[in-house]
């Protein structure tokens, strides 16, 4: 009888053994599939990041970066990321990779943030830099005016021409000037219509500011006499 209650025992001992086996098997299988889900999920991350670095770059004008393009970029299975070290973990690798994606996705969004803002004063709302630019260009074209004045008054620059200048072809000047400054360094990269330049507003600043700088000119040198 003792020998059959040992056998019972034994039997029982197996089963429990071949229960627990059966239990890791199944523990270890689904973590197995859990790792290759996410090395699957940051395969398709990586590609999607690729091909929007390529939109990016094709904003700019630069070359598209030569690299894997699918979701390859992560290896299938996370067991072998540490193939060529035993010591390496998988999870802690894979873990490791998602932080590195994550980090890339921080700065793609940081760089698309600033390929909506334009190169010339990126932090400046459209109309201020209309403002400015325009007022910049204005000036220019009021220190193109002082030279005309000072030719005409060694009789260089006829008064017709002077006047010409100074109520048409300056401020004209001014205005395209600052028209073409806003279309090519105040239109964003990733830009899908074109910027506002505020014609009315640009037109009005030159064609008031050449004339009125003249005018001031006129009225300082008849202070000064």
């Amino acid at each position: 009888m003792s020998t059959f209650d040992e056998y019972a025992a034994a039997v029982r001992q197996l089963s429990t053994q071949v229960r627990e086996g059966e239990r890791g098997a199944g523990a270890e299988a689904e973590r197995r599939r859990r790792m290759h889900a996410a090395a699957d999920q940051l395969g398709h991350r990586l590609a999607a990041q690729g091909r929007r670095l390529d939109q990016l770059g094709q904003a700019i004008g630069a070359p598209p970066v030569s690299g894997p393009a699918g979701p390859a970029a992560v290896p299938p299975d996370a067991g072998e990321v540490a193939a060529g070290d035993p010591e390496a973990d998988p999870a802690v690798v894979l873990e490791e990779t998602r932080r590195l994606v994550d980090e890339a996705d921080r700065h793609t969004q940081a760089t698309e943030a600033l390929a909506h803002r334009p190169e010339l004063l990126p932090t400046w709302s459209p109309t201020a830099r209309a403002v400015a630019v325009y007022v910049a260009c204005a000036a220019a074209g009021v220190l193109l005016m002082l030279v005309l004045v000072l030719a005409s008054g060694v009789g260089l620059v006829s008064g017709f021409t002077l006047g010409a200048w100074v109520c048409a072809g300056l401020p004209v000047l001014s205005f395209a000037a600052g028209w073409l400054i806003l279309g090519r360094w105040g239109r964003p990269a990733l830009a899908t219509v074109e910027p506002p330049r505020f014609v009315p507003l640009g037109f009005v600043i030159c064609v008031a500011l050449v004339p009125t700088a003249y005018c001031a000119s006129l009225l300082f040198v008849r202070f000064l006499r």
